[in-house]
């Protein structure tokens, strides 16, 4: 079996994928709600929040698999 192969390494890579997306997203809805609450412009910062947290989650994933494939 090649290292590669390994069925924990695909499952770490997963993991990792799903928390770097997920993770930045919510944490730029939260931020997003808070900075609306603080100056009361209701959907603005959270659509900001939103986009900024997925931008973050996939320039995050994309680093994540180019250094597990070696392209980095």
């Amino acid at each position: 079996m090649a290292s590669n192969d390994n069925p924990f390494k695909a499952m770490a890579l997963t993991s990792g994928i799903l928390s770097q997306l997920s993770g930045c997203t919510l944490v730029g809805i939260f931020f997003g709600r808070w900075l609306d609450n603080q100056f009361t412009t209701s959907p603005l910062f959270l659509i900001l929040g939103l986009f900024t947290g997925l931008a973050a989650g996939t320039y995050g994933t994309i680093y994540l698999v180019r250094k597990y494939t070696g392209e980095d």
